[in-house]
């Protein structure tokens, strides 16, 4: 496989697309959408996730947090690509999420500079810079917030140009999807992350612990969306992703570890994915 594309981290990019979808069903029957404002929301969601991957892959294979890890290849760690190359790849990411989101500003209201710049720098943040809040545990609150709420949040009002209640449940649905990667991810890697001094929530809470976070965020996500159904009763078709919520839940409360855990993080993601697609259609059809 191209090394670019392994370095984007593909299995997360669902991350980005699916609050994304979401937002966008909110707005069918609204009076005055604005549709074709999808696609550089879109656009910004998928550039950020990538640049944060490539972001991470950059500041970790640097500090050498990557020199023995259980996951996917990492471009800097494993030669594959210079630190230059990666943090390069990085901002030019960026630099593609920075100009659809000022499409949607041009279009809407120039606050969303603003709020992009916010993301920005909360995805450089994360494990770069000289005190990478992503070390200190709070990975977890970038992505809810960022690949949740904000993801969701834009989404919906970029098209409509108004956020109903119901879109901050829907958001923080997508968030926990999220988040439940993120954990997953940061399970996998808790001892390793703990030799070299990066204190995760992970590694903070523990194993047994963030075995319950996981699933936690898991039944949080479906949990959300019957909150949600007086308002957008669709969102319960949902819960029809719940026979794909058992296997990984299972299996991390039964104590999967190491490579078993990459198995693991495809099917959050397949989830994630599935979850999405049925809230989408749901709530687009049904209303």
């Amino acid at each position: 496989m191209n090394r670019w594309l392994v370095g984007a981290r593909l299995r997360t990019l669902p991350a980005a697309v699916v609050p994304v979808a979401m937002g966008a069903s909110l707005a069918v029957g609204e009076s005055g959408a604005m549709w074709w404002r999808v696609v550089p929301a879109g656009i910004v969601s998928l550039a950020l996730q990538v640049g944060v991957n490539y972001a991470n892959d950059y500041s970790d294979g640097v500090r050498g947090t990557d020199d023995e890890r259980v996951g996917p290849t990492r471009l800097v760690a494993s030669g594959l690509a210079t630190p230059s190359e990666v943090k390069q790849a990085a901002f030019s990411a960026f630099g593609v999420a920075a100009l659809a989101g000022l499409v949607l500003a041009a279009a809407t209201s120039w606050w969303l500079i603003v709020v992009g710049v916010v993301a920005v720098l909360a995805a450089w943040g994360y494990t770069g810079g000289p005190k990478p809040y992503g070390y200190l545990g709070l990975g977890e609150v970038f992505v809810f917030v960022f690949f949740g709420l904000v993801a969701t949040l834009g989404t919906v009002y970029v098209v409509i140009e108004r956020l109903p209640f119901v879109s901050w449940l829907i958001g923080s649905s997508a968030g926990s999807l999220a988040c439940a990667l993120l954990v997953t991810n940061n399970l996998r890697d808790i001892d390793g992350d703990a030799k070299v001094g990066k204190r995760t929530l992970a590694v903070r809470l523990g194993d047994e612990r963030t075995r319950r976070l996981y699933a936690g965020f898991m039944v949080a996500a479906l949990g959300l969306l019957v909150i949600a159904a007086p308002w957008r009763p669709g969102a319960l078709v949902g819960l029809l992703a719940f026979p794909w919520l058992r296997k990984p839940v299972r299996g991390v409360l039964r104590g999967v570890r190491g490579r078993g855990l990459i198995a693991v993080l495809g099917d959050t993601g397949r989830f994630q994915l599935i979850a999405g697609a049925l809230v989408t259609i749901g709530v687009a059809l049904v209303g």
